[in-house]
């Protein structure tokens, strides 16, 4: 896979808490958020394609969902090296782009709640970006 990463930046980033109840809801249930991801892609120039990965908080509790919301989403513009077939390029945008870049993303999202004084914060458990793209290859079958 030969492509490299000529730029990345963080194209938007929120983080709303609409009020101190659920500041400390929050900080009592923070351990029962997920981390969802998206990752959306397009061509920009030949061999040239943006990568936009967003990361968000969500919960199942209905409270909590509608007045708090805490995402990321960081792009990288990536030149490809040479032409490379549609499967390659899928694995490039859905596995390795999302793994190089989820460190810098954590560390964005670590940042903002611990400047919103949530110490106690980390996004430690790394995605399995690889597992997530085979199992998706499986179940299109």
């Amino acid at each position: 896979m030969t492509y490299k990463i000529v730029t990345k930046y963080i194209k938007d980033v929120s983080f709303e808490i609409s009020d101190a109840k659920t500041y400390f809801l929050l900080e009592k249930n923070i351990k029962n958020f997920n981390l969802v991801c998206n990752i959306n892609s397009k061509n920009l120039k030949e061999n040239i394609i943006q990568v936009d990965v967003n990361f968000r908080l969500a919960s199942k509790d209905e409270n909590l969902a509608k007045n708090f919301h805490v995402s990321v989403e960081h792009t990288s513009i990536i030149q490809m090296d040479q032409k490379i077939g549609k499967e390659e390029l899928e694995k490039i945008i859905l596995i390795e782009v999302p793994s190089e870049v989820y460190p810098d993303i954590t560390n964005i999202l670590v940042f903002l709640f611990q400047k919103s004084g949530f110490n106690k914060v980390n996004f430690d458990e790394k995605i399995d970006f690889r597992k997530i793209y085979e199992n998706r290859k499986k179940n299109k079958k």
